[in-house]
């Protein structure tokens, strides 16, 4: 065998691209379905103390000025605000108020009965509306 010591091999090195950019294409196609899970171990709560979800209040006044809270008439007139007040000891503090007015009833009608309402104690106190 005569060897031309003149002679520069070549290198072919698009096989080994095309395999690289399969690769890579794998790749980008399985690294978003990798998922890594940890297990954690969690405490334990408590057992004994029971969430109990608390009745709210509704309270509606109608065109005539008919005050109702939970089925039950109260005169709305000067004295209603300790009326409520002592009306109010059989109720839960923590309740959520609702007061519903016809929209024909004066402004200042439904602020007094708010405002009777946040002195009795009770602090979550919501206005409906139709929509």
């Amino acid at each position: 065998m005569i060897y031309d010591w003149e002679d520069k091999p070549e290198l072919n090195i698009t096989p080994m691209v095309d395999i690289m950019l399969v690769l890579l294409a794998i790749l980008m196609v399985i690294a978003p379905n990798i998922i890594y899970e940890e297990n954690i171990k969690l405490p334990q709560g408590s057992i004994t103390k029971q969430l109990s979800k608390i009745p709210p209040v509704h309270i509606s006044i109608d065109k005539d000025k008919v005050l109702k809270v939970n089925k039950d008439i109260l005169l709305l007139d000067a004295s209603f605000a300790d009326n409520f007040y002592l009306y109010s000891k059989k109720l839960d503090h923590k309740a959520t108020v609702l007061i519903s007015a016809d929209r024909r009833l004066d402004y200042g009608v439904v602020m007094s009965v708010l405002a009777a309402v946040k002195q009795a104690g009770f602090s979550e106190v919501s206005l409906a509306t139709n929509g």
